[in-house]
């Protein structure tokens, strides 16, 4: 049987992904021929139908790629539904304390370690022929657990977050993470400095975003073991590149500013 996403991260290996948002089945097979290690949904700035979900997890599954669902904050319905379909790991956003930690990690696992609802007959059970030891043993050992830095209080607790039982790791949110800083909170250059030395010191994994190859190979080259590129940002790069190709003037784009919208 393959190594699972959280095996693989944790023995050494530099995965990476692509993050995208539902529906968007194409570009999880795309991102699979192409050679991702596995696929990051958000449900947090997207759709979150489990329906739509679930194909999306399927296809990937078909083309061998893992997935993993961001959820929303302080959602453990959603943990569970996520990983009863199929997702091998899930990414919280909006850890601020080491209690809200604890609580993702509980709500992800089985117990004894958290106190996800047993159940063998979902898609991630096989239907129900998994031998329910087997099931809970493997979910135990293989769930990756992320969790997300996006506010100072966050940043001023990441070693005891990072020191959460059986949180794999974090990923900051630089986006959130600058919105909520002020002129007297650490610059983004030093929360990111801090981050990612608690997570050496506990021994975490890091996963960072990114644009392009460029910066991934950066990330890589300066620790993360995890690195997910921002389709969005990423294709629209593309796109805006590509209409350089059209002879001046350029068209001026129609439709709804992004205010507006």
């Amino acid at each position: 049987m393959a190594a699972s996403l959280r095996q693989r991260a944790l023995r050494g290996d530099r995965l990476i992904g692509a993050l995208l948002r539902m529906p968007s089945e194409e570009l999880v097979e795309m991102s699979a021929v192409a050679g991702m290690d596995f696929v990051l949904i958000d449900c947090e700035h997207g759709p979150a139908d489990v329906i739509a979900l679930r194909h999306h997890i399927v296809l990937a599954s078909v083309h061998g790629v893992p997935v993993i669902v961001r959820v929303g904050e302080d959602d453990p319905g959603q943990i569970l539904r996520v990983l009863d379909q199929g997702a091998q790991g899930v990414l919280v956003p909006h850890i601020d304390s080491r209690e809200q930690a604890d609580a993702v990690v509980t709500a992800a696992l089985y117990p004894p370690d958290g106190t996800r609802g047993f159940a063998t007959y979902s898609r991630a059970g096989r239907f129900g022929t998994v031998p329910a030891a087997e099931h809970r043993a493997w979910f135990l050992e293989n769930t990756l657990v992320l969790g997300m830095i996006e506010s100072p209080d966050a940043v001023a607790a990441v070693r005891e977050i990072a020191g959460a039982h059986r949180l794999d790791g974090l990923m900051i949110g630089p986006s959130d993470l600058a919105a909520a800083s002020g002129p007297s909170d650490p610059s983004l250059p030093e929360a990111t400095a801090k981050v990612d030395a608690a997570l050496r010191a506990e021994g975490r994994l890091r996963m960072d975003i990114v644009g392009d190859a460029a910066a991934a190979q950066a990330a890589f080259a300066d620790g993360a073991q995890l690195v997910v590129y921002n389709l969005a940002h990423s294709l629209m790069n593309h796109l805006e590149h590509l209409v350089e190709g059209r002879p001046w003037p350029r068209r001026t784009p129609t439709g709804p500013t992004p205010t507006q919208r």
